[in-house]
């Protein structure tokens, strides 16, 4: 079943067209890596999906109802935009960790905010609070982080600060986990740490859109594969057989330059 449905987006920066009549589909349950060169339009992508940025044209919809209509979009209040960005978790390059908060508070913070615009919010406060804590010392125990809830982040490793922020995005239980290049900002002997925590959500069934550099790892996690280039869907289908063998040449011009390392 199709959870998420992306027509004909598109986005300009002033004279620039980033992206250019952007159109897929993803399953429930599914994992999808979005490879290309740097500036080919991914990240402005995956901005556009957590309404980071509004489309200047096209439409989103997630669970066949439409959560974004560029034609609509001036009219959409703020607090519809945040309501309509709970549908996607993103994890950053580079964290994006409150420094003055621990790891379970960075984790729970967003949860909180939220709790205090239920109903019931002051008559159960105490206890509304205590199930956010319990979910977000799960969140961490399932990334191998259950002695660090307590650590700032300076006090971390950045794989064990990846790891607090994909906690931090699970912790609201988005229908899509999105990441942006969740291992360009780790050192190499961090990024292992980093893929088996993703890997073991493709396993669990988490739909997720992957933004990655890491060719071996989209082939063998993701289940489809989106090749961009120049803000465009140059080509797209299984992963490992658009990896191994892409029908495109711009494709295989680029993948080439990673067999080649």
């Amino acid at each position: 079943m199709s959870i998420l449905t992306v027509q004909n987006i598109s986005k300009r920066f002033g004279d620039t067209e980033v992206l250019k009549d952007i159109s897929f589909q993803l399953d429930q349950g599914r994992a999808l890596a979005i490879i290309g060169s740097s500036g080919s339009g991914k990240t402005t992508l995956l901005r556009c999906l957590n309404f980071l940025e509004r489309p200047n044209s096209g439409t989103i919809s997630v669970q066949d109802q439409v959560i974004f209509d560029a034609a609509s979009a001036a009219a959409q209040k703020e607090s519809e935009i945040r309501r309509k960005r709970l549908h996607f978790g993103l994890v950053f390059q580079s964290f994006n960790l409150f420094p003055q908060y621990t790891a379970l508070e960075n984790v729970t913070l967003a949860g909180r905010l939220l709790a205090r615009e239920q109903e019931d919010f002051k008559r159960n406060k105490k206890d509304i609070f205590a199930e956010i804590d319990r979910r977000g010392a799960q969140l961490l125990s399932q990334m191998g982080l259950a002695d660090r809830a307590e650590h700032y982040p300076h006090q971390l490793s950045g794989g064990q600060q990846q790891r607090v922020a994909i906690a931090r995005a699970l912790a609201l239980q988005p229908d899509i986990l999105c990441f942006d290049e969740p291992t360009s900002a780790l050192d190499p002997e961090l990024t292992g740490e980093v893929l088996k925590v993703i890997r073991g959500l493709a396993e669990q069934q988490t739909t997720m859109i992957i933004v990655t550099h890491e060719m071996a790892f989209a082939r063998d996690v993701a289940d489809q594969v989106i090749f961009m280039d120049g803000g465009v869907i140059v080509e797209e289908g299984d992963a490992r057989q658009v990896i191994d063998h892409p029908s495109q040449e711009r494709t295989r011009q680029f993948l080439s330059r990673y067999a080649e390392r």
